[in-house]
């Protein structure tokens, strides 16, 4: 279930940032297109970062990161579609369950032998 998790978040990437770069750009200001970059940028690395994580023996990390990339980057890309700056209050959220998730991560693969993790 989790590798299918991981493909649906990865392609959503890859479709959100082709959709900023083609749909968006031309139709919001440049400030807005940048911020639909970010969140791209951060959607895609974070599903490489699931893509790992999904092997570690402890759901902790998937779990962290998942939320926080639909709490960051859907927030980003909720405020550039709706011109709500109200959202970006609800971003750092998102960014401190990526951050958590990394931690975690880490230290999930620092204490596991290689043996589990494979």
């Amino acid at each position: 279930m989790k590798a299918k998790i991981v493909g649906v978040v990865g392609a959503l990437g890859v479709l959100a940032g082709a959709f900023g770069a083609h749909a968006l750009r031309g139709t919001v200001p440049d400030e807005r297109l940048a911020t639909w970059e970010t969140a791209s940028r951060y959607h895609l690395l974070t599903a490489l970062a699931l893509l790992y994580a999904q092997g570690l023996p402890s759901p902790w990390p998937f779990r962290l990161l998942l939320g926080g990339v639909a709490v960051f980057a859907g927030s980003l890309y909720l405020l550039v579609l709706l011109d709500l700056p109200v959202l970006g209050a609800v971003t750092p959220v998102g960014g401190l369950l990526l951050i958590s998730g990394w931690l975690v991560m880490g230290w999930t693969t620092v204490r596991t032998p290689a043996q589990e993790r494979a």
